[in-house]
Formats: C-alpha cells, sequence, structure tokens
C-alpha cells in the first residue's frame, strides 16, 4: 500500500532534499530563471508560489515564515517588495515552466523554471517573435519582399487591434499567436504592448535581413571557389572524387592476397626480401689450374 507517497524524494534523505529544494527557490528569486531537471523544476516552482504567496500579504508573520526558508536574507527586500507589487493583480501562477533540452550524460529531460513577467520573460520573448513573423507573413502576401524591405513593418498598431479581438475573431495574427499575446500582457502595465511592438520590429528586420545575407556570403564563397579554380592548373584526373583507401577495398594494380587486404593499415608491414650477394665463379684456365 503507498502510503505517504506524496511528493518526489530525489532518492534523498528529507533534510537533504528539504536544503536542495529551498536553495533552488532562492536561486529562482535571486536570478528570476534557472535551469534545473523537470522533477526538480516541478517542485521547486510548488514551493515558490508558496513563498510569494506571503510575500504579497506583507505581514510580520509573513516575513518570518519566509525569513526562515529562504538562504539568503538579501532576497527578502525582492520577495516582500519587487514580487508583492508585480504580481499584485495576479491571483496565482507565478512560475512557468519550459521543456528544453536533454541533459548529456544520463539524458535527463532539463527544464527552464522562470518567474512570469520578470525582465527575460522567455514567453514574452518568443510570442513577440511570433507576432513578427505573422505579421511580416501577412504582408509578404500583398507585397514584395523589396518592399516590405524598403518600407518597413509596423506592429505597434496591429497588436493593439489584436489585444481587444477574440480567439474566433479574424485579423493578422493567428489564434494561437493572439492567445499567447492576450496572456503575456494580460498582467502587465500598459507599457507592455510598446515593448513587446518593438521586439516584434526587431525580428521583422532580423527575418528580412537573414536571405540577403544568406545570398552575400554564397556569393562571396562562389567567388573565393572560382578565384581558386582559375588559379589551379585544371587537371581532368582532379575532377574524380577521391575515396580513402579502406580495409578489405584493392585499389588497381593491387596484387596483394586477401587476408592481407582485409588488416588494412593495421598489417604489419613485411620485411624487404634479403639480398645475398654471391660472387661470380673464377673462369677454369692454365693459370688457375697450374699456379706458379
Amino acid at each position: 500500500m503507498k502510503h505517504g507517497v506524496v511528493f518526489r524524494k530525489f532518492s534523498r534523505t528529507s533534510s537533504h532534499r528539504n536544503l536542495m529544494l529551498r536553495n533552488l527557490v532562492t536561486a529562482l528569486f535571486e536570478h528570476e530563471q534557472i535551469r534545473t531537471t523537470l522533477p526538480k523544476a516541478k517542485d521547486t516552482a510548488r514551493l515558490a508560489e508558496k513563498i510569494i504567496t506571503l510575500g504579497k500579504r506583507g505581514t510580520e508573520s509573513a516575513y518570518k515564515r519566509a525569513q526562515a526558508f529562504v538562504l539568503k536574507p538579501a532576497v527578502l527586500p525582492k520577495l516582500f517588495g519587487t514580487f508583492s507589487k508585480r504580481y499584485a493583480k495576479r491571483p496565482g501562477g507565478y512560475t512557468r515552466i519550459h521543456r528544453i533540452d536533454n541533459r548529456t550524460g544520463d539524458n535527463a529531460p532539463m527544464a527552464l523554471l522562470e518567474l512570469v513577467d520578470n525582465p527575460r520573460d522567455f514567453k514574452f520573448e518568443m510570442t513577440a517573435r511570433a507576432v513578427g513573423r505573422d505579421l511580416l507573413t501577412e504582408q509578404l502576401r500583398q507585397k514584395s519582399p523589396r518592399t516590405v524591405l524598403n518600407s518597413g513593418v509596423d506592429a505597434a498598431e496591429p497588436i493593439t487591434k489584436e489585444v481587444k479581438l477574440g480567439a474566433r475573431d479574424k485579423g493578422e495574427l493567428r489564434p494561437s499567436t493572439r492567445i499567447n499575446l492576450q496572456k503575456v500582457v494580460k498582467y502587465r502595465t500598459n507599457s507592455a504592448l510598446k515593448e513587446i511592438g518593438k521586439r516584434a520590429s526587431t525580428w521583422i528586420e532580423t527575418l528580412l535581413a537573414i536571405p540577403l545575407q544568406q545570398k552575400r556570403t554564397q556569393m562571396a564563397t562562389d567567388a573565393s571557389a572560382d578565384a581558386k579554380n582559375k588559379a589551379k592548373t585544371s587537371n581532368y584526373v582532379e575532377k574524380f572524387p577521391k575515396a580513402t583507401i579502406r580495409s578489405g577495398t584493392a585499389v588497381p594494380g593491387d596484387v596483394r592476397s586477401a587476408a592481407r587486404l582485409a588488416q588494412g593499415a593495421i598489417a604489419r608491414p613485411r620485411r624487404p626480401p634479403r639480398s645475398i650477394s654471391l660472387s661470380s665463379p673464377t673462369p677454369y684456365n692454365s693459370q688457375t689450374l697450374h699456379p706458379q
């Protein structure tokens, strides 16, 4: 019977596990964005939500409970000042978990744990890029890329209209992008629309500059390759691909045995045959038969 199996044990004792989670929560409050394994991120987010709720209360009792939990006292002013003002209107959901890659070695699933509406909000940046991509796609349906590049795309005005539309209303953005846009600006100030419009415009310029940069790089590469080909003397044999000799492969004119070919480069080199120099026989004549 599985009694008492509520949270993850992480193969650690209770004291070690609690200290590890307290350390992760403190690091999250300090940096507002940490990278850890997915199970640890889930348990850290659960505890961080409770501590932020204590910060929103602002009472002396809540301050003492938070002080007993975090490991760095320097985080407390940020918790009861910055976070309490940032999440004053938000009823909950102060953390967000993003699945990223797997860790090299044990292939453990990694996650990016962050506080919502932090200055480096990952979802805010990705939503701004999605908005810029959708607006650019809509403009390219009506204009040529050169015209769009010269005139530019104004992202501030469409974003203001898209925030007021519903999920099924027709606009310049896709429904999923519009929903994410409304989520990231729901509890932010009015300056969030200007910020996301600025980032979307920057991403549009980046998308327009990538093909031009690739074309210039390809032209420079082709020019350098042509210059090398002209400087080098042309040979008919050089046009054939040069393949490396593998074990077991016989080149034209090779007369070695199959066992020697199979051994390849690891074969012991043969010793050259010994050359025995023999003197030529002495011719028989009268002087050699009857020496004086």
